[in-house]
C-alpha cells in the first residue's frame, strides 16, 4: 500500500510530474499525457529493451552511447556583454535506443565543480575528446544508468568550466542556468553546438531527475522551488536550502567575504567581466550587519516549498559541519507541509555521500527511485517506510518518518547544580538564581571537555545518568534569559554525549576512510571507468561526542532582518536554536548542554569580552525527544569519565570558509 502523501494523498502532484512516459509505453503508474509526451497509448507497444517486469534493466552499450556538448541559452546576461549567458552540457545517452525511436529521461548533476575542483570522493574531473566532446564524466551516474535506459546531463553551472555568464552563488543566475536545461529537454529553451547550430532534444521524454552532493545538490533544491515543469524528482546530497544559514548563524558570520571567496574559487572567466558580479556579491550580502536581506531572500529556497512540483530524496550526515543539519531539516518540514512525495537518508558521518557509506544498498535505492518516478515503473518503492538511518556506525534500521513519530518537544529546566556545574532536569532553578560567565573564546575541546570541573568561560549543565535511553530527534533550542554588559555578544550552546562507547571519528576527517580496493558500478571505456576506490567509517571508543551545536549574535534576538543592541540593565529572553539531530543515548549515559560564547573555530566575530548573567530559573533546554522522557536530576555534577582538556589534542585552528 502506498505511503500518504506520495500517491493517493497528491494524486494531482504525481500525475504533474510523471507526463511524458506514455513514450515508451511503459507499466507505469497513472499519468496525465503532455503535449510533449503525446504518444500512442499504453499496449500499442511493447516494452522498450530497458524495462524487464519492474525494473530497468543494462540493455544498452555504453561503449557505443551518444556523447555529445551542447551549449543551452539562459534568460540572463549577467556578464553584461549583450548576450545570453549559455550552460555547457555535456550528455551520455543511450545510442540503440536513439536508434529505436525510443525517448529517454534525464539524470542530471549541475555543478560549478567540473573542472576547477573535481566531484566524488576522488575529485573526477570532466576530459574531452580532440572535438571537444565529452570522453569522461565525474561520478558513476552515466556508467551506471545510460544501459539502463536513462540519458546523462553534466552541466556547467553559468560563469564555471566552458559555460559563460558569470557565478552569482546560489542566486537567480545561477538556479535559472540549470532550470534551462530542464526547459530545452522540455522544448522551451534553445541550444547550439560549438559551431552555432541549433540542436534539440526530441530524445527526451521531458522528465527529469536531478543529483548532486552539496552545492550541486542546492542547485537541484533551488531548481525545484521554482516549480518549473518536467523536473520529475531531485536527490540533494549533504545540500543547502538557505544560503544565509550557510554562511551565516543567526546573524554570526561565519567567515567574512563568503560569497566573494566561493565566486572566486569556482569562476571560470580570466578576464574581468564578472568584476561588477563579484562586488555585488560583496555589497549586497551585507558582511557589516549579519542581516538577512534581499539578497539572502533569493538565495533562500524554503518559502517557495508551495511551488516544488518535483519528488525529493534527501541524504544528509547528522555529524555534517559543512552544510549542517537545519539546511536538510527545515527544508523537509517544508516539503511535508507542502504533501510533497519524499524519502530521507540519514547517516552517522559529516559531509559524506551516501555511496561512500553504504554503497551497494544506496545505488540499489537511487536505482529504485528513479526507474519509480523518471520511468514510472510500479516498484513499490513509495510503500517503503519513508526514513532509512544509521543508529551507530555500520547499525541501519528504518522509520516511517522523520523526525521519529511521537518525538515532542520536552521542556527540561536548568538547575543551579554546585555552583561548578548546573543540573538538567528535576525541578530546576528558582528565579533569580543566577550564573554568569566572561567570553574567553574557547575551543570547541576546551568548552566540553571534564564537565565537573570549573573553566572560565562557560557554563556546563548535566543530568544524572540515564535510566533508560534517551531519543533525541529533531531541532533542540535553548531559551535563555540573560543580561549582557555589551550592545551584543555571541551566545553558543552544544549538546554532549557524556558517556563511553563506539563512534564515528572525525579527527581530520568526515568519518570516512577510503580503501585500496575497487568496486566497479556500470559499465566501463577506456576514458570513463565506472570503479571507484571502496571506503569504511573509521570509528574510535571515545568518551564524550558532541551531538549538536547552535550559534545567535544577541543583537539578532528580535529579528534576523535587523540589529536589537542590548542595553546592558535589562533583561532579556533569546532563543538559541541549535542544529537538528537524531541519535539515542544509551542509559547509563549523561547528557550535558555547555553555554559559551565567541566561538573561533566555526565563525568570525569582533564582539567579544562580555560578561554573560544567566536566570537560571527562566531558562530552560527544549529537546525533541520520543518515548517517554525523565532526566534523571543530580544536585552534584555527577562523575563522568572525561579526558583531560589537552590543547594538543583541540581541533587545529582554521579558516571556517569550506566549500559546500
Amino acid at each position: 500500500m502506498t505511503s500518504a502523501p506520495s500517491i493517493a494523498g497528491t494524486r494531482a502532484r504525481v500525475a504533474s510530474v510523471l507526463v511524458g512516459l506514455l513514450v515508451a509505453a511503459l507499466p507505469a503508474a497513472p499519468v496525465v499525457a503532455s503535449p510533449i509526451a503525446a504518444q500512442p497509448a499504453a499496449g500499442h507497444r511493447p516494452p522498450p529493451a530497458h524495462v524487464v517486469g519492474d525494473k530497468t534493466v543494462p540493455a544498452y552499450s555504453y561503449a557505443d552511447a551518444i556523447r555529445e556538448s551542447v551549449w543551452v541559452e539562459t534568460r540572463a546576461d549577467t556578464d553584461g556583454d549583450g548576450v545570453r549567458d549559455r550552460v555547457a552540457v555535456d550528455l551520455v545517452r543511450p545510442r540503440e535506443a536513439a536508434t529505436a525511436g525510443v525517448r529517454v529521461p534525464v539524470i542530471m548533476d549541475a555543478s560549478p565543480y567540473y573542472l576547477c575542483c573535481g566531484r566524488g570522493n576522488e575529485g573526477e574531473l570532466k576530459t574531452y575528446d580532440a572535438a571537444g566532446v565529452i570522453a569522461k564524466a565525474p561520478l558513476f551516474y552515466d556508467n551506471y544508468f545510460v544501459p539502463r535506459g536513462y540519458a546523462f546531463a553534466a552541466v556547467d553551472l553559468a560563469g564555471t568550466a566552458r559555460s559563460t555568464g558569470c557565478e552569482d552563488v546560489g542566486g537567480p543566475a545561477e538556479v535559472g542556468s540549470a532550470k534551462a536545461v530542464v526547459d530545452w529537454l522540455n522544448g522551451r529553451a534553445r541550444a547550439f553546438t560549438a559551431d552555432g547550430r541549433p540542436v534539440d532534444a526530441a530524445w527526451s521524454t521531458g522528465q527529469v531527475g536531478m543529483i548532486g552532493k552539496s552545492w550541486d545538490g542546492s542547485v537541484a533544491n533551488g531548481v525545484a522551488a521554482t516549480g518549473v515543469p518536467g523536473l520529475a524528482t531531485i536527490v540533494p546530497i549533504s545540500a543547502i536550502s538557505s544560503w544565509y544559514d550557510y554562511m551565516r548563524y543567526q546573524g554570526n558570520l561565519r567567515a567574512a567575504d563568503y560569497p566573494g571567496f566561493l565566486h572566486s574559487y569556482v569562476n571560470g572567466r580570466t578576464d574581468d567581466a564578472c568584476a561588477g558580479v563579484l562586488a555585488r556579491l560583496r555589497a549586497d550580502s551585507a558582511d557589516e550587519t549579519g542581516d538577512y536581506n534581499r539578497f539572502w531572500a533569493q538565495r533562500d529556497y524554503r518559502p517557495s516549498a508551495d511551488r516544488v512540483r518535483a519528488s525529493v530524496f534527501v541524504a544528509h550526515g547528522v555529524n555534517d559541519l559543512n552544510v549542517t543539519t537545519n539546511q536538510f531539516a527545515r527544508w523537509w518540514q517544508e516539503l511535508a507541509d507542502q504533501g510533497v512525495p519524499r524519502k530521507l537518508w540519514l547517516y552517522q558521518a559529516g559531509h559524506e555521500d551516501p555511496f561512500d557509506v553504504r554503497r551497494a544498498e544506496w545505488v540499489a535505492a537511487l536505482h529504485r527511485w528513479f526507474d519509480y518516478w523518471l520511468q514510472g515503473l510500479r516498484n513499490g518503492v513509495m510503500g517503503e517506510p519513508r526514513v532509512d538511518r544509521e543508529t551507530a556506525p555500520g547499525t541501519w534500521t528504518t522509520q516511517r518518518d522523520w523526525p521519529a513519530p511521537g518525538a515532542r518537544d520536552v521542556r527540561v529546566p536548568l538547575g543551579a547544580g554546585d555552583g561548578v556545574t548546573g543540573t538538567l532536569g528535576g525541578r530546576g532553578a528558582r528565579p533569580g538564581q543566577e550564573r554568569a560567565y566572561l567570553d574567553e573564546s574557547l575551543t570547541e575541546a576546551e568548552l566540553v571537555a571534564e564537565p565537573g570541573t570549573a573553566t572560565a568561560g562557560r557554563l556546563v549543565f548535566l543530568s544524572g545518568a540515564l535510566t533508560a535511553p534517551l531519543r533525541i530527534s529533531g531541532s533542540p533550542s535553548v531559551r535563555l534569559r540573560v543580561r549582557v554588559d555589551r550592545p551584543t555578544t555571541e551566545l553558543t550552546a552544544r549538546l554532549v554525549d557524556y558517556g563511553t562507547a563506539e563512534r564515528i571519528s572525525y579527527d581530520n576527517s568526515e568519518g570516512v576512510r577510503t580503501l585500496t580496493t575497487e568496486s566497479c558500478w556500470g559499465a566501463s571505456t577506456a576514458a570513463d571507468d565506472a570503479c571507484y576506490r571502496d571506503t569504511e567509517e573509521i570509528t574510535a571508543v571515545t568518551d564524550h561526542a558532541v551531538l549538536t551545536r547552535g550559534w545567535l549574535d544577541a543583537a539578532h534576538h528580535r529579528s534576523l532582518r535587523f540589529s536589537s543592541p542590548l542595553l546592558p540593565d535589562r533583561w532579556y529572553t533569546v532563543t538559541v536554536p541549535l542544529n537538528a539531530y537524531d541519535a539515542v543515548l544509551p542509559a547509563g549515559h549523561v547528557l550535558g548542554l555547555v553555554l559559551g560564547q565567541s566561538d573561533p573555530e566555526f565563525t568570525e566575530t569582533n564582539d567579544r569580552d562580555a560578561t554573560v548573567r544567566v536566570d537560571l530559573g527562566r531558562s530552560e533546554l527544549i529537546l525533541p525527544a520520543a518515548g517517554r522522557v525523565g532526566l534523571p536530576a543530580v544536585d552534584v555534577a555527577p562523575s563522568v569519565v572525561t579526558a583531560p582538556a589537552d590543547p594538543s589534542a583541540a581541533r587545529t585552528a582554521r579558516d571556517p570558509r569550506q566549500v559546500p
